[in-house]
Order: structure tokens, then C-alpha cells, then sequence
């Protein structure tokens, strides 16, 4: 039996385009050979072997991948890193159990919407952007310490995610690119709303 095993024969055994094979060789995702002409070559028990382990993990939906990352977001908040932010330093006791419930909810809410397969619900972001910008109002923030700590919530959540991506060894690509457009494109929606509600929350004053 012959053990060598073409780009195509992988591509063909695993159920992907024969570029994503090349492109997860080029990378080092997935064990490959070269012949004295350069041709890529695969070893059928290494590519078994893969299967079993790394093409397992990589089986990520959008829904299974947010909770996975939420779950780092709170080990990462409950590690303390909240207490080097210099906005949250200025907050009492009490407001800091608020602002963490806050936070909490920010990053539900955006991976709720990135774990839909639907379109962006712009009267979800506003809610989001709204509860945000009124607590960081009501406990003395400023626009510029409001966004600070929104950014601070966007980046756990979108480090996470990048984690959670790489222990699940999902090659950078398609999954990664979307994921990647949809959170941007969602935090700035919310980012512009909490902006707009900080500054109407401010001329009511």
C-alpha cells in the first residue's frame, strides 16, 4: 500500500478546497513532504493522525466559539486586570460590581450578535450602546473614560476570541476574516451609539 498521499488525495480526504490544503502546509497546520521537484507530499498516518486530533478541533461554530471566548473574558476580568484601568480606579465599591455587570452584558450582547447568523440588529446595538453609555454617565465617567472602558471589554472579548481560535487550531482564513469583520463592524456600531447617547445624556444636564 502506498503510504504518499497527493495534495488533491488530502484535499479529497479531509472535504476541503485543495488550496486550503496548501495554504494549511504553508502555514505548518498540517505535515507535509517535498519531493526533489518541489511537489507536496503527505504521509497517510500523519494525515490520519491529524485528523483525529487537530481536524477535530477544528470543528468551531460561531455560537460554540462565543461561548468558549466568554468564558475567557470572565477568567480574565476575575483575574483582576480591571484593576490597572485607571476609569475604573475612579469607582466606588458598588459601582465597580455595576460596571462589571455592565461589561458583562456589553460582551454578551456583541456575542450574541456574532454568534447569530443573521444581519446586525441596529435596535440591539443601540441597547447596548444606551445601558453602557448611561451607567458610565451616572457613575462620573467621561466620553473619553467611557470609551476607554468600552475598548477595554471590545479588546478582552476580541483577544479571547482570537484564543479560543488558535487552541481550536482554525487556521487563519475565511472563518477567521469573518468573524474578525463582524465584531469590528459591530463595536463600532456600538462605540457610535455610545457616543451619540453620552453626548445627549450630557446637553440634558
Amino acid at each position: 500500500m502506498n503510504d504518499w498521499l497527493t495534495l488533491t488525495d488530502v484535499a479529497e480526504r479531509l472535504g476541503v478546497h485543495p488550496s486550503t490544503i496548501r495554504l494549511w502546509s504553508d502555514k505548518g497546520l498540517l505535515p507535509v513532504h517535498r519531493t526533489s521537484g518541489g511537489h507536496r507530499r503527505y504521509l497517510l498516518p500523519e494525515v490520519e493522525l491529524w485528523q483525529k486530533t487537530a481536524r477535530q478541533k477544528q470543528i468551531l461554530e460561531p455560537d460554540n466559539a462565543m461561548q468558549i471566548a466568554m468564558s475567557k473574558v470572565r477568567l480574565q476580568i476575575s483575574e483582576g486586570s480591571l484593576q490597572a484601568e485607571p476609569w475604573y480606579q475612579k469607582l466606588d465599591a458598588d459601582a465597580r460590581a455595576q460596571y462589571r455587570q455592565s461589561g458583562a452584558y456589553l460582551v454578551r450582547g456583541i456575542a450574541n450578535q456574532l454568534a447569530s447568523s443573521a444581519e446586525t440588529d441596529e435596535h440591539e446595538t443601540f441597547a447596548i450602546g444606551y445601558e453602557y453609555a448611561s451607567r458610565a454617565h451616572r457613575y462620573g465617567l467621561n466620553a473619553v473614560e467611557a470609551t476607554r472602558a468600552f475598548l477595554f471589554f471590545r479588546n478582552s472579548l476580541l483577544q479571547a476570541l482570537i484564543n479560543t481560535y488558535e487552541d481550536a487550531r482554525v487556521p487563519p482564513g475565511v472563518a477567521w476574516g469573518q468573524m474578525l469583520n463582524r465584531l469590528h463592524t459591530l463595536t463600532d456600531q456600538v462605540l457610535l451609539n455610545i457616543l451619540e447617547v453620552f453626548q445627549s445624556l450630557q446637553r440634558a444636564r
